[in-house]
């Protein structure tokens, strides 16, 4: 395994792995037995960062959430982990009631929340900080400034180590950086955003905005995080939920151009020189890229997490990868 730091502060950076493991659907859709050995064998293998939220997985029985950060709790007083896993979690997309969805009963981002459903968070995970919390989706209706302020005192008060945001514009990322600093106050440093190899179109309407994909790093976030080295991207569905290598599980619309198939040749081509499979060369192209990502990988199996942690050992030519940038 790899590793990278996270965080400027000497006080709060953490070290983790360059591959980190989503637990999303841990404790509801993949059982305890199934995710406590997945867990374990990423921990065996030198894994050190682990992802979840809040609201995971309220749409698999129709809850509120929280299944996943109390399935890790457990794992964690069951394996005595302390401090040297790195556990990330999320808040503002929580359902306000059993059956609901955030999209039109969300949690938001105010002041009370950011105090109430951290604390919430950190009691399921059993851990007295929480190493890294993120700002999952925007919330229009809460000022920027409410909401710079209620993560920043968390930190000063020591019960979160980092802050991060998910699905947000990066002018809103940027405008909060620049409240957070002006205040005297932890600003966001870890950005979390669904990013692959393969290029989508960012203008196809999303559910959290007409104007386009807001949670994938197109060009725009890719360009800040890049002149940005104090910041650290985290990709989320970096192998696109399968669908680089099973025909059941199709691209969606914004896939749907002539760069696609153009890229999946040179996935292939690059596969086959170095004998990986296409998913461990996207992850190494991520790991190895600019800027520097951390994929955050799932699993149903140990079998399927095997395949993604070999990933980290993949060391790309500069000629390989100059060929899987240079395909559009």
């Amino acid at each position: 395994m790899k590793y990278r730091t996270i965080g400027t502060d000497p006080a709060t950076s953490r070290e983790v792995s360059v591959l980190s493991l989503g637990a999303m659907l841990m404790g509801t859709q993949t059982d305890e037995e199934t995710s406590f050995a997945i867990l374990d064998r990423y921990v065996e293998a030198g894994g050190t960062f682990i992802d979840t939220s809040d609201n995971y997985a309220f749409w698999i029985n129709g809850t509120q959430g929280g299944e996943s950060e109390a399935l890790l709790g457990r794992w964690r007083r069951s394996r005595g982990i302390g401090s040297e896993i790195v556990i990330a979690t999320k808040l503002g997309a929580r359902p306000l009631a059993a059956g609901t969805h955030y999209l039109d009963n969300g949690e938001g981002l105010s002041a009370r929340v950011i105090r109430e459903s951290s604390a919430a968070s950190a009691d399921r995970l059993g851990v007295d900080k929480i190493d890294l919390l993120y700002a999952h989706i925007e919330d229009p209706a809460t000022p920027i400034e409410e909401t710079v302020e209620g993560f920043g005192e968390l930190v000063k008060d020591g019960t979160v180590g980092l802050l991060g945001a998910s699905n947000h514009w990066s002018w809103r990322v940027e405008r909060a950086r620049n409240l957070a600093a002006a205040r005297g106050l932890a600003g966001y440093e870890v950005l979390q955003y669904r990013h692959s190899y393969l290029r989508p179109r960012t203008d196809v309407p999303h559910d959290l905005s007409h104007h386009g994909q807001i949670g994938t790093a197109g060009a725009d976030l890719l360009g800040y995080a890049d002149e940005n080295p104090g910041l650290a991207l985290v990709a989320y569905t970096p192998l696109l939920s399968g669908g680089y290598t099973r025909a059941d599980k199709p691209f969606g619309a914004e896939f749907d151009h002539p760069g696609t198939p153009r890229r999946q040749e040179a996935l292939r081509q690059v596969a086959a020189e170095t004998g990986a499979t296409v998913n461990q060369v996207v992850l190494a192209w991520l790991i190895g890229g600019r800027p520097a990502v951390i994929p955050l990988i799932g699993a149903s199996s140990v079998t399927q997490l095997d395949e993604s942690l070999a990933a980290a050992d993949l060391d790309l030519t500069d000629d390989q990868r100059a060929l899987l940038d240079s395909a559009h």
